[in-house]
């Protein structure tokens, strides 16, 4: 049909009557030029229309056609997957095909994005290679050979992560069980995204790319049926967290979607559907999820009665589900060319419900609603929003339908149909611009489909005029403030029966605001406390939070917000706010680290191995860099950027290497050392030591290996500033230790074609006592239980011990325990300076152990884990006797006790980790644009208990170089941009 369904022609005549086709794809940039598919277990050919079905040209293919991904601007551009995951291309819309690459990932390849890439023909791929490995490449569709095929990430990366959308290019690589999310912005180099470092997603979803700023959804690692809600700065590198426990739920084919959705037609608006407790309420956002709110029920019925009830036990909750069928509304609709109109099902109440539902509207972008119908209703916007169709959503057979001229205040009853009809769906042009619908459905269960076309144009009047119009303030609440402008949009008067038509433009007027509190954020590495302040997170390197001089000679001064991306406000509170860019000041060389581009500690003899030279504080442009290969050949660097590439190196033999590195500038120097394994690969071991030992006492080391290997394992062990190891056979090796102090033990274990390494440091004194700990329960709650955080944990255990009884710190150690519950030990350390006023014994440290254990025992030593989180610390009353020292009357008994509860600790860590593991999991997120897309606090505590924040603590790049367990991470998914599903027109798979 070329007349919006009056009339239809028949092309069997035309395509050929034996011919059996599949499917049809109408080019998005020549809706005349037409591609129908043939059935493949039949033939494999395609039939090419230039004017819009009229006539057909047949094609033979030597390869059998799963999807195709047309250009979005060159309308004779084509790619095409084949069945076997090979990516044809064609210049002359599918006349002729050429191979470009085989094992391509399905649904894992893009064209390429104007303004970004350099050639409008550029194709992102991820490719497999015989291998298994996956890679992200790029070439250009007529020159995409061997030789021309380049790699903007020189590494593997995960199977079915890359994704490229707008700005951004997205790709996951794991490492020791652990998931890395790395993002290129603007095709830079790419840069490892930053989310809080406990978080350790299980799944992680894009959600949006709009406006330079990326939305994602991830699942930590104690979430089962929720998702956080994660905001990222213009980069996509920096995120801060949203919304909390969003709920999620799972769809017809098994994908998982996210309650959340973008009102479309004004920006910064969402809808959310959080889980408190056991209940699920729907919030609304005007400012992009700085501040949520819950939505505010009608104030009378649908009979006009008055609701006699209040917030929060009633509240409008309302399903956020965007249909997978395009035949329908959904249950949440709204259009770009009708801003501020939303419709959506749902139930007024204390919570979510699925049974008691009804449809209401909003004609104030969700300030207020009104009931429109007590029962579910489809509902289709005509005419820019002027009028309002709906259909009840039933299984029942209706010839009835509604229609609205005042925005849902009252509707007009019209039969479709002489016959009650089973609707199966509904055809509208896309566009709201539209007055035609064509209904379709069937009269009976074995009867041939109907369609009823509906011509709404008789219903409008005339065309409208200048009088017909009034005009709208979008505002939140009453404030006219809505992400930085006062916005007056011109709407249709309700009620006026004038026709739009398709030359109808929509004016704004649109004026930025005064700069306000609520128009900015708090910063990467900050949260929102009660007080409505941006505190330092304990989660984040602290580094992070101003003083980052890593990337130049100036850093940016933040006072912990920053303005919401594409906020548009200006003056006011901005200048106060903003962040200030200040010279680096000069740093010693602190944190130096050394490391291999694909993190391992192996390589192949005679290949070529990149080393990472990393500096946590100081500048590295301004330090001298030396790079000892430990084979030999050193060299010397002036002027190192840690942009680059990285140094190459070739080692010509087949051994072990000291690798050292060493930067030095005007205020000091820093050393890093790397144990570096030629031709042997690398796997995973665990470091099991005492946390203090006895000077002149010998102490057993264990390595744990996981998994358990079989054949020979070889075991490499450093103590101190040893440049040759101790080689065993054994797991396990006894040392005494002779010196006072702090001690290092690296052990590296070889497998086969593995090599990994633990490192831990010892305290050695000449006598000592401990005890255990323990805490209040909602610390179990917030334990990832990997190293680094109970390394974080017992810093801040420590210094809240400090600041209560005022004993020195270098009196006090404390050790978190794997495993849970979360318990700890306490260790009481003689004076540094003891032994050189005389010499000490046992007897010097009752005093301190009093100390402790009046604090201790009065429940003084008290943290703040996060705002409105307080945590407890008591003595552990599982002893043998109150305190444990190291003299020789009973140190074998209690060392037994302690290891006993560290070899349980450990085993209930592994059962526990692994049992929780959690499957990949697609995802659906709920972000809706007109733009066609396809488918598409604090517990109150004493005066004399200080409280103790953990917000100074270190970043690493990677926390699985101490970890044990693993973890399965779910793969990047998306909403995109694309033609190339085949289940329903205009639609995305995910």
């Amino acid at each position: 049909s070329t007349d919006y369904g009056t009339t239809y022609e028949k092309l069997n005549d035309k395509v050929g009557l034996k011919t059996v086709l599949s499917y049809l794809y109408v080019n998005p940039a020549n809706k005349r030029k037409i591609m129908l598919l043939s059935d493949p277990e039949i033939e494999s050919s395609i039939l090419i229309s230039y004017d819009e079905g009229a006539t057909y040209q047949k094609y033979r293919l030597n390869f059998y056609i799963q999807s195709l991904l047309f250009h979005p601007k060159q309308e004779d551009w084509i790619l095409a997957y084949s069945l076997d995951q090979k990516l044809y291309s064609s210049m002359d819309f599918g006349r002729r095909w050429q191979l470009m690459h085989e094992r391509i990932t399905p649904n894992r390849f893009y064209w390429s994005v104007t303004g970004l890439d350099k050639e409008s023909d550029l194709v992102h791929m991820e490719a497999r290679t015989a291998d298994g490995h996956a890679h992200y490449i790029t070439c250009r569709i007529q020159e995409c050979s061997e030789t021309t095929r380049s790699g903007p990430f020189l590494r593997s990366i995960d199977t079915n992560s890359l994704v490229v959308q707008d700005e951004y290019v997205f790709i996951q690589v794991t490492a020791g069980g652990r998931a890395n999310y790395y993002v290129s912005y603007k095709r830079e180099p790419f840069a490892q995204i930053k989310l809080p470092k406990y978080s350790l997603p299980k799944d992680m979803h894009i959600i949006s790319t709009d406006e330079n700023q990326v939305f994602a959804a991830v699942q930590e690692w104690n979430q089962n049926e929720t998702y956080n809600l994660y905001i990222s700065d213009t980069r996509g590198v920096y995120f801060t967290l949203a919304l909390e426990n969003v709920k999620s739920s799972r769809g017809l084919e098994g994908n998982i979607i996210i309650d959340l959705y973008e009102v479309a037609g004004i920006k910064g608006i969402f809808l959310a559907n959080k889980k408190i407790e056991d209940q699920i309420k729907t919030f609304i956002t005007y400012n992009k999820g700085r501040d949520w709110r819950l939505l505010q029920a009608p104030d009378t019925d649908l009979r006009g009665d008055p609701m006699r009830c209040q917030l929060p036990f009633c509240s409008l909750h309302l399903h956020l589900q965007i249909s997978e069928n395009p035949y329908t509304s959904g249950s949440i609709s709204s259009k770009e060319t009708a801003p501020g109109l939303v419709v959506a099902t749902g139930n007024i109440g204390s919570e979510l419900s699925y049974t008691d539902i009804s449809t209401f509207i909003s004609s104030d972008a969700g300030n207020s609603w009104r009931q429109i119908f007590e029962e579910e209703y489809n509902v289709w916007y005509l005419d820019w929003g002027g009028a309002l169709v709906a259909m009840k959503h039933t299984s029942m057979p209706i010839r009835h339908l509604w229609v609205s001229f005042d925005e849902g205040t009252s509707w007009s009853k019209y039969a479709f149909t002489s016959t009650p009809l089973f609707v199966d769906g509904s055809l509208v042009e896309p566009g709201v611009e539209t007055q035609l619908m064509t209904i379709f459905g069937h009269f009976s269960l074995r009867s041939e489909w109907q369609l009823v076309k509906v011509d709404y144009k008789s219903i409008f009047s005339r065309r409208c005029n200048k009088e017909d119009y009034q005009t709208w303030h979008l505002h939140n609440q009453g404030e006219p403030c809505v992400m930085g402008e006062r916005k007056i949009y011109k709407k249709r008067k309700p009620g006026i029966q004038c026709a739009l038509g398709r030359d109808y433009s929509r004016t704004v007027v649109s004026e930025p605001c005064v700069c306000a509190e609520w128009d900015f954020e708090c910063d990467y590495g900050y949260e929102r406390h009660s007080s409505n302040q941006c505190i330092p997170a304990f989660w984040f390197n602290q580094s992070f939070l101003s003083k980052d001089c890593s990337l130049g000679q100036t850093y940016l001064n933040s006072t912990g917000y920053r303005r919401i991306v594409s906020n548009n406000c200006t003056d006011g509170l901005r200048e106060k706010y903003a962040a200030k860019v200040e010279p680096c000041p000069g740093k010693a060389p602190r944190g130096l680290h050394i490391l291999t581009a694909d993190g391992k500690l192996a390589a192949q003899q005679g290949h070529n191995i990149t080393f990472i030279i990393l500096m946590e504080e100081g500048d590295l442009q301004r330090t001298n860099i030396q790079l000892d290969f430990g084979d030999g050949i050193a060299m010397s660097y002036a002027n190192f950027s840690p942009i680059e590439d990285g140094i190459r190196h070739v080692y010509k033999n087949a051994g072990i290497f000291q690798v050292t590195a060493y930067a030095e500038n005007s205020l000091g120097s820093d050393t890093a050392v790397l144990f570096l394994h030629v031709v042997c690969p690398v796997e995973h071991v665990h470091l099991n030591s005492p946390f203090v030992a006895i000077r002149n006492k010998e102490v057993n080391l264990t390595a744990v290996v996981w998994p358990s290997q079989s054949g020979t394992v070889i075991y490499f062990w450093w103590f101190g500033n040893s440049t040759k190891p101790l080689i065993t056979l054994e797991s396990s090796v006894s040392y005494t230790f002779t010196t006072e102090g702090m001690n290092t033990i690296t052990v590296q274990v070889s497998a086969g074609s593995t090599l990994l390494q633990d490192t831990k440091d010892i305290a050695v004194h000449e006598y000592f006592q401990s005890q255990l700990l323990s805490f209040s329960p909602n610390l179990d709650y917030h334990n990832p239980d990997i190293p680094e955080w109970r390394q974080d944990i017992s810093k801040v255990i420590k210094r809240a011990l400090v600041q209560v009884t005022g004993i020195s710190e270098e009196q006090i150690l404390v050790a978190v325990f794997p495993g849970l519950p979360t318990s700890a030990e306490l260790f009481i350390l003689p004076h540094r300076n003891m032994s050189e006023r005389r010499k000490g014994h046992e007897g010097d440290l009752e005093p301190v152990v009093e100390i402790l254990f009046n604090a201790l025992n009065q429940n003084l030593v008290q943290f703040e884990l996060k705002p409105g989180v307080e945590v407890i610390t008591y003595v552990t009353q599982l002893t043998l006797a109150p305190l444990v020292d190291a003299s020789a009357g009973h140190s074998s008994s209690a060392m037994l006790m302690l290891l006993s509860v560290v070899l349980v600790g450990l085993a209930v860590f592994l059962i526990y980790k692994f049992k929780r593991k959690i499957p990949w999991v697609n995802i659906y997120a709920q972000v809706q644009h007109d733009k066609e897309q396809e488918m598409i606090g604090s517990v109150s505590q004493s005066e004399s208990a200080p409280k103790i924040t953990l917000s100074e603590f270190t970043d690493p790049e990677e926390l699985m170089d101490k970890e044990l367990d693993t973890r399965v991470l779910g793969s990047i998914s998306t909403i995109a941009n694309s033609e190339s599903t085949k289940e329903i027109p205009n639609c995305t798979s995910v």
